[in-house]
């Protein structure tokens, strides 16, 4: 039985100090990306509001305004949208 015991809390605390330095990593993480979006290396997509690196592989140049896109599918979105501005 009290074996048993010290397995639980052995587990216990190995559990503890794993879900600590994950919740640790993920604190960090959010500052990075926070200061990216800060500093402008990171600029929101104007369809879904995900943030993507400004100098991403997908965007679409407006006029002067250059908008970048998390995905193929939210640049063709927004190309309609401005198809349906234009004729309008």
């Amino acid at each position: 039985m009290m074996k048993f015991v010290i397995i639980a809390v052995a587990a216990f605390i190995m559990w503890k100090l794993f879900s600590g330095d994950q919740k640790k990593k993920q604190d960090q993480a959010g500052k990075v990306h926070d200061k990216k979006v800060k500093t402008g290396e990171m600029v929101k997509d104007p369809i879904c509001g995900a943030y993507v690196p400004k100098n991403g592989d997908i965007r679409v140049k407006n006029g002067e305004k250059v908008e970048c896109f998390c995905s193929y599918e939210c640049r063709d979105k927004y190309i309609k949208r401005l198809e349906a501005e234009s004729n309008e």
